[in-house]
């Protein structure tokens, strides 16, 4: 035969199986015209019956895509979603879903910014007409809302203005200051001599400042004024050593610190236990101005070298190398941004929410003024185009310990669907052994079993989990408690599918197939678990899919009740325990809303699925 001949006769051959394999993908999901009962019975197997009968079903099936894309949701978005446990910020409690922070007013842009200063959760402008805007998340509380510009604020012209905390210090072109917001610990109420002076205008503002519940002002004769909650920050002042004599502050968390005009920089007040008061030596001198994150203070020598100090903890001391003369310094909650004398942008220290991460499109325009604050920073170029970067907000929003919901929800959803699929597991592997020991033998076998079973049946699962978990105590780790959760779950959850599977095993050693196996010698445990336990398997699957369900609902359950897995692990049992304080419940229901509403779609998919499978797998399913 040639070898023509041999390669015609391979390709027919592979022809013919490509062909084969075409008509038998199409047969099993293009059956065609639809064939009588008996045809029917003949040609379909069991199983295929069973799928067919369950996808007839529109309910299980949506059921059944809602609960797959959950799951993929919850295992594969923690690859992509940061979790910190450690990660806590007082200044961003309780924030409402949503990406609003950086979304300034297009009017401000089209007018051009006059001044621009951030607070923790918004920002506030003024534009060269003199008018203020205000956006983010600006209300502070459930009644103050920073956006109710005063009228007489609306009626002046601003020319510069302050972000607090809460409250917001803003400053006419007539000298008159202004403060709105929060007054619980007087952060608004004005001292004396400035409300003496907005009448009289005895003297000129040259600055403002505002801080976390306290403020300054600077006079153009070179004085510092000071007003808040004096229980929070020292805000005691050296006026014989430093009236006359301040040009420019800066205000930390908790402290500030002058400029004087002698280029030195020097403590306001008289607090020697915050680390922002001991100045380092380099910047007692020859400093050109200075600014401040929430902990440290930034100093901008003269010769063009940055000084930082203070408690540094996100890196805010490790200034990188300039490409030019540097020309300002502004400082976030843990960052820095300076602008350099050609144009372009620098940020350093914390990148948490990406603050600083200065966009590539800022290396090719002329910026001309950078305003940074908490997380955010803005940037104005020579054509007075605004540039933003940094955090835009939540997508649902943050707790009320200043966590991300959405990060948290996702990772606990995949701590919670994992303990309640192992526990599943270790329930079906004692569940199905045990009974089909007892179903297949019977006799004392089937006693000593069931007796067990009573014995664990009886035992009250949640009080017994949360002794166990009181007399742990702190003397396990975290996933050490998470594989205890489980190995409890499934030891205490098989009585049911032992049951079950007893029961089906009854009626199942007596059929022909197993008699059979008998008689040709078959070992007994090949008979059980090889013959009789994968006949038995379709109806114990309603069963363990049922269970799947409870103990994700157990499972939270003790962690609800703090016997579970202990925060800051998140699962959607202790993310749940928000919903005990009725605040949360009526005002920041984002706490609770989103995890209760997934957990409960899960749970119930899951019944629908189970429900489906007990109808497809029962024989009146397919009558006509």
């Amino acid at each position: 035969m040639s070898s023509n001949q041999t390669n015609q006769k391979k390709t027919t051959g592979s022809s013919k199986k490509e062909f084969f394999l075409f008509r038998w993908i199409k047969r099993l999901l293009f059956p065609g015209k639809e064939l009588d009962i008996y045809a029917e019975e003949q040609l379909q197997s069991p199983m295929r019956m069973v799928v067919r009968n369950f996808f007839s079903k529109p309910m299980s099936v949506i059921a059944l895509v809602v609960f797959i894309i959950i799951a993929l949701f919850v295992f594969i978005a923690p690859e992509f979603v940061e979790l910190d446990l450690g990660e806590q910020d007082s200044t961003l409690v309780n924030i409402s879903p949503g990406f609003q922070m950086l979304d300034y007013p297009g009017e401000l842009e089209d007018n051009g910014v006059q001044d621009l200063s951030i607070g923790y959760n918004y920002s506030v402008a003024c534009d060269k007409t003199g008018k203020v805007y205000v956006w983010g998340k600006y209300k502070v509380t459930q009644v103050i809302d920073l956006s109710e510009i005063p009228e007489n604020v609306q009626n002046a012209k601003i020319v510069q203005v302050a972000a607090g905390s809460d409250h917001i210090v803003a400053l006419d072109d007539k000298g008159t200051v202004y403060a709105w917001g929060n007054n619980r610990l007087r952060q608004t109420t004005l001292p004396a001599d400035l409300i003496a002076n907005n009448r009289t205008h005895e003297f000129g503002i040259r600055k403002i400042y505002a801080s976390d519940q306290f403020s300054l002002v600077i006079t153009e004769d070179n004085r510092a004024i000071l007003w808040g909650n004096e229980n929070f920050a020292d805000l005691s002042y050296k006026a014989s050593e430093l009236d006359g004599h301040v040009v420019d502050a800066a205000l930390t968390n908790t402290a500030y610190v002058i400029l004087t005009d002698e280029g030195r920089v020097v403590c306001g007040n008289y607090n020697a236990s915050q680390t922002v008061t001991k100045i380092p030596v380099a910047a007692s001198f020859n400093i050109k101005s200075i600014s401040s994150s929430s902990t440290t203070v930034a100093a901008l020598r003269k010769d063009g070298n940055v000084v930082v100090w203070g408690a540094a903890t996100k890196g805010e001391n490790k200034v990188p190398a300039f490409s030019s003369e540097v020309v300002s310094i502004d400082g976030g909650r843990y960052h820095y941004t300076a602008l350099l004398a050609d144009g372009s942008v620098v940020s350093w220290g914390s990148n948490r929410y990406n603050q600083s991460d200065v966009p590539d499109s800022l290396k090719d325009d002329n910026i001309q003024n950078v305003y940074v604050g908490s997380f955010q920073n803005y940037a104005v170029d020579g054509e007075g185009k605004i540039h933003t970067w940094g955090l835009k907000g939540f997508l649902l929003g943050t707790d009320k310990l200043g966590r991300d919901v959405f990060a948290r929800l996702v990772n606990g959803g995949k701590m919670t669907m994992t303990i309640g699929a192992l526990s599943v597991i270790i329930e079906m592997i004692i569940g199905i052994i045990l009974g089909g020991l007892a179903g297949y033998f019977g006799g004392v076998v089937d006693m000593v079993i069931m007796r067990i079973a009573e014995v664990v049946s009886s035992m009250p699962f949640i009080p017994f989990a949360m002794i166990l978990s009181a007399v742990m105590g702190t003397k396990v780790s975290v996933e050490q408690r998470m594989y205890i959760i489980m190995v409890i779950l499934g030891i205490l959850s098989w009585p049911g599918l032992c049951r079950l599977v007893r029961a089906q095993m009854f009626s199942q050693r007596e059929m022909e197939y197993v008699v059979a196996a008998k008689a040709l010698g078959v070992r007994e445990s090949k008979i059980i678990f090889s013959h009789i336990i994968p006949n038995v398997m379709s109806v114990c699957l309603v069963s363990i899919t049922l269970a799947f369900g409870t103990s994700m609902l157990t499972e939270s359950t003790l962690s609800y009740l703090g016997f579970g897995v202990p925060l800051p692990t998140p699962t959607w049992g202790n993310m749940l325990t928000n919903a005990n304080d009725s605040i949360i419940i009526q005002q920041y229901w984002w706490n609770w809303l989103f995890v209760g509403t997934i957990f409960g779609v899960a749970c119930i998919c899951i019944n629908l699925i189970g429900d489906g499978l007990r109808d497809a797998l029962d024989p009146k399913a397919n009558g006509r």
